[in-house]
C-alpha cells in the first residue's frame, strides 16, 4: 500500500511538471511578453529590499533608520563602481561605522 502511494505520488508529480512543458513546446511567446519579462528580476528584488530597508520593525520607519542612508550609500557605490563586493562593503561599513556613534 505504501509503495502504491509513493509510485502514484511520483507519477502525479512527474505529470504535473511534464504536461505543461510538453504541450507548450512548440509555442512561441510574443515579443512584448519577452520584453516585459526582462523587468521581473528587478521588480522582485525591489519588492524584497524595499520593505527590509523602509520597514525594519514592521512599520514605516524613516527617522533613526540606519538602513535607509546605508542603502543610498550602497546604491551610489553600485552606480559608480559596479562592483557587488564594493557595494556590500560600503553599505555594511556605513551601518557598522554609524551604528557605533
Amino acid at each position: 500500500m505504501i509503495w502504491a502511494a509513493i509510485i502514484l505520488s511520483g507519477l502525479a508529480t512527474f505529470l504535473m511538471r511534464f504536461l505543461p512543458l510538453s504541450l507548450l513546446a512548440g509555442w512561441q511567446m510574443p515579443a512584448s511578453w519577452r520584453r516585459a519579462l526582462n523587468f521581473v528580476p528587478a521588480s522582485i528584488l525591489a519588492a524584497i529590499i524595499a520593505p527590509a530597508i523602509l520597514m525594519p520593525d514592521g512599520s514605516l520607519m524613516l527617522a533613526d533608520n540606519l538602513r535607509l542612508p546605508a542603502a543610498i550609500v550602497a546604491a551610489a557605490i553600485a552606480l559608480r563602481y559596479g562592483s557587488v563586493v564594493a557595494t556590500l562593503l560600503g553599505g555594511l561599513g556605513f551601518i557598522w561605522l554609524f551604528g557605533l556613534l
